[in-house]
Parts: C-alpha cells; sequence; structure tokens
C-alpha cells in the first residue's frame, strides 16, 4: 500500500467508490446525482466504478454516458468485498466514498458530509442521514452483533425492551437520527473515510465477500481506536437492496454464514464455550429455517471459493428478509 505522503495522492479530492453488479438503471441514476451534486472542495471528486460482470449492459451504459468514470470492469463477479478493495486501490482522493449504486446523493450532501468528518480528529469514517425515496429516515446505525445482544434480538427481548442498552444494543431502536455523533457501525451505503484511517485499519476482509465486510471493518477500527460518526445534517436516498434482492434467499443463507465467520472471528476466544456454541447452533438453525435448505452445512472457515458460492447465490428458493 502507498504511504499517505505519496505524491499520486491527491490533497482533499473526494473519491466515490461504487461496487455495481446487474444494476444499470441505480448506477445511472447514482452517476447523475453524483454530477448534478458532486463534492466542491478544492481538488474536487473523482468515481471509480468496479463493474462486477453485470449481464445487464452496466459497463456500456457506464463507457458511453459517462466517459469521465473510471470503469474497472471485472471479467468475473469478485463480489462486493474485493471488487470494494479494487476501486480503493484505484483511487486517488484523500477522501475515500463508499457508495451503492442504488445511492442518490442530494444537494451540497457530499460538501457537507465532508466537513463533518475533517472536524472529527479522530474519525475512521463518517456516515450521513439515509432516506427512502419518500424521506422516510431509514434505520441504518446499528450495534456490533455480541453473543448478548445477538440472543436478545433473536429471541425478540430487544423488541420487548426497546430502550434497554444491553438488549437492544444490537439494532439500536434508541438511536437518536435527529443528531450527530459516534455511531458504533452504520451502514457502508454511503461511508466517507480518510484515506489515512483506511490505511490505518486497512482494507476489507475478504472472507466475507458480500455481507459483514462493513460491519467487521467498523468493529476494526474501534478496536484500533477510532472512531466513527454519523450526521444527519447530510442525507442521501436510499433505495435498498438493489443487487441482493435478485436472489434474496441465496442472500439470506450467505448473510448468516458471514454472521457466523465474524462471530467467529471476532468472538470465538472471549466468548464461553457453551454461549459460543449457543449462538452458532441458533443462528445456523434461523437459516434452515428462512431458506428451507434443511441439513445442507455451512461452508466452514468463510473460504467458499468463488465459484461454489455463486452457484449458491445464483439459485434463488423464493422470498425472504435480509438481516444485517
Amino acid at each position: 500500500m502507498r504511504p499517505s505522503n505519496d505524491p499520486c495522492y491527491n490533497d482533499r479530492v473526494l473519491s466515490a467508490c461504487i461496487v455495481n453488479w446487474n444494476t444499470n438503471n441505480e448506477l445511472r441514476a447514482c452517476l447523475r446525482a453524483l454530477a448534478a451534486h458532486p463534492y466542491t472542495g478544492p481538488g474536487g471528486q473523482e468515481i471509480v466504478v468496479v463493474d462486477n460482470a453485470s449481464e445487464d449492459g452496466s459497463a456500456d451504459m457506464v463507457r458511453a454516458k459517462f466517459p469521465h468514470v473510471r470503469l474497472l470492469a471485472n471479467a468475473a463477479n469478485e463480489n462486493y468485498a474485493r471488487g470494494t478493495n479494487q476501486a480503493l486501490a484505484a483511487a486517488s482522493g484523500d477522501l475515500l466514498l463508499l457508495l451503492n449504486p442504488d445511492v442518490e446523493v442530494t444537494p451540497g450532501a457530499l460538501d457537507t458530509l465532508a466537513a463533518f468528518l475533517q472536524a472529527q480528529f479522530d474519525a475512521a469514517a463518517a456516515a450521513p442521514r439515509l432516506v427512502h425515496p419518500d424521506g422516510r429516515v431509514q434505520a441504518s446505525v446499528r450495534g456490533f452483533p455480541g453473543p448478548v445482544p445477538l440472543l436478545c434480538d433473536i429471541f425478540g427481548l430487544a423488541r420487548v425492551f426497546p430502550g434497554s442498552r444491553r438488549m437492544a444494543a444490537y439494532r439500536m431502536p434508541f438511536f437518536d437520527y435527529g443528531r450527530p455523533g459516534p455511531a458504533p457501525q452504520p451502514m457502508a451505503s454511503c461511508l466517507l473515510l480518510p484515506r489515512a484511517a483506511f490505511e490505518f485499519v486497512g482494507p476489507m476482509d475478504e472472507r466475507f465477500p458480500l455481507f459483514f465486510n462493513d460491519v467487521d471493518w467498523c468493529l476494526r477500527a474501534w478496536q484500533a481506536g477510532r472512531s466513527i460518526y454519523y450526521t444527519p445534517d447530510a442525507h442521501v436516498v436510499h433505495l435498498g437492496g438493489a443487487s441482493t434482492g435478485k436472489v434474496r434467499a441465496a442472500a439470506v443463507w450467505e448473510s448468516h454464514r458471514a454472521l457466523l465467520e465474524f462471530y467467529k472471528k471476532h468472538y470465538r476466544r472471549r466468548t464461553s464455550p457453551p454461549l459460543y456454541h449457543l449462538v452458532r447452533a441458533v443462528v445456523t438453525l434461523g437459516a434452515w429455517a428462512r431458506t428451507g435448505r434443511w441439513g445442507k452445512r455451512f461452508e466452514r472457515e468463510g473460504n467458499a471459493g468463488s465459484a461454489d458460492m455463486h452457484r449458491e447465490l445464483e439459485r434463488p428458493r423464493g422470498p425472504a428478509d435480509l438481516p444485517r
């Protein structure tokens, strides 16, 4: 990784990094919004799009309609985590914006978010307020799925005691979306990182190809002594689930597998064995129940090959909700 004083880095350039898979229409709207409401800081903005072998003409659309965008067209679907690492490696800016193709920035949002981020001396990242197209605020900030918060959520105690900082610590229904401040793990649908913090924390862990890579990155940032913030003063429109919604049952399965891998990585050594195995059993049963794939084993160690995983992801079995 290049040092932060490398002259190839552009001081105060904002690099919008987008990973796309079969979301042609959403990507077009996202890029139009970036063109209409760009970051106007002294360095300006650049846009990097990684297309994961889309079959809907996304890459050709970018080439034809947005020639100023730097396009990296993968020959195969490399998934979100690896695609994000590709985009971040190609970016030249000092400010790195993780942006989903189903997000549309609004006037002044990037300038406000960048100013807020740079005012926080210990910030690893800052997130704006996400809103639905009808203006409703999305619940975009969560805590970390430690053993107790996760079990309280699964068994419904968090819904019974929504104000409890312990029992509802995962989904955080008590989070105040009207005030700026620290946020454990905001959605990475729109997340701004200083390059120095990204280099300090490191790239996305590719053991989490689709889900929990952002949760893992945020937890690593906090463990490294950095903070992550939220501000309602900048807002963007988020459609949500544009890619994973195309393969919902398979995405549910993969999200549960990623949760187990995340849980093993961060909690195995600091959780008592009975509690650790109880959580694993409950999550596994939940995956079987929600996808109808009874008895099928999760890939061990999170090392499923790309081809194997895509055979799984591209076989939808019916509707299901997506956990995060």
